[in-house]
């Protein structure tokens, strides 16, 4: 645990250098180099932030046995079409979760409540226009509500460029929290492969596969999937990138 914690702080160090600077040029070096010591080690460059190929997304696709175009269908949902997993490097992009932190914490029975004066911030909307970007909203929220609960705050989040929530890091094959985020934070190639194991893992990959985007997303997306044409937009992403093939 003492380890999740230090990595948590890492992050959020990250997060504190970074919102000062929203106006500024992003000193790229500097965060690689608080944010690499996550996996202990220096990247020889900085490409493995952004540089998500096609070879990697062949290589994934024929592991699961679906179409490149049916897992960038996924991402332009998800992360958009820029297919960004990353905000700034070794900090992937997220949405902080206020209902799920909710859930989290009080799994761990912890009262919120209790600190709704304390850490405004985590209560408050998103403020994208006071933070200069949503995802650096959505930090700062992030990092108030760790510093009520860092647990419950990992797992009440959803990483990078699949939005896959913390509380399924066991499902996506890693061997504890810090290690799920460790590997959302280390390149985009772990974030597509935390995301095919999750696919193997839930049996998801079975509605990618048959090009059920019904069936898929009312199970990735939850049941109200409809009213916020999850479906039809990922049949239209498919269709679009199938088309560019």
């Amino acid at each position: 645990m003492c380890y999740f914690h230090n990595l948590i702080r890492l992050i959020l160090l990250s997060v504190v250098l970074l919102l000062p600077a929203i106006a500024h040029a992003v000193d790229v070096l500097r965060y690689a180099e608080i944010t690499d010591t996550i996996r202990l080690e220096r990247p020889k460059d900085l490409n493995r932030y952004t540089a998500l190929t096609d070879d990697d997304y062949h290589a994934v696709a024929e592991e699961l046995g679906v179409e490149i175009a049916a897992i960038k269908a996924v991402v332009d949902i998800e992360a958009g079409r820029a297919h960004k997993g990353f905000y700034s490097p070794g900090l992937p992009i997220i949405n902080f979760d206020m209902s799920m932190f909710r859930r989290m914490a009080k799994k761990r029975k912890i009262n919120i409540a209790a600190y709704a004066k304390s850490h405004p911030v985590v209560f408050d909307r998103l403020r994208p226009s006071k933070y200069g970007s949503t995802q650096a909203a959505q930090y700062a929220r992030f990092q108030s509500a760790s510093a009520i609960d860092s647990v419950a705050a990992a797992e009440g989040t959803f990483w990078g460029m699949f939005q896959i929530g913390g509380f399924n890091w066991k499902i996506c094959g890693c061997s504890s929290l810090e290690d799920f985020i460790s590997r959302m934070s280390y390149s985009e190639r772990e974030q597509l492969e935390l995301f095919a194991s999750f696919l193997k893992s839930t049996g998801f990959v079975r509605y990618l596969r048959e090009k059920n985007w019904s069936a898929f997303a009312r199970r990735y997306n939850g049941s109200s999937y409809a009213s916020r044409r999850y479906h039809t937009r990922l049949a239209a992403a498919y269709k679009r990138h199938k088309n560019n093939e």
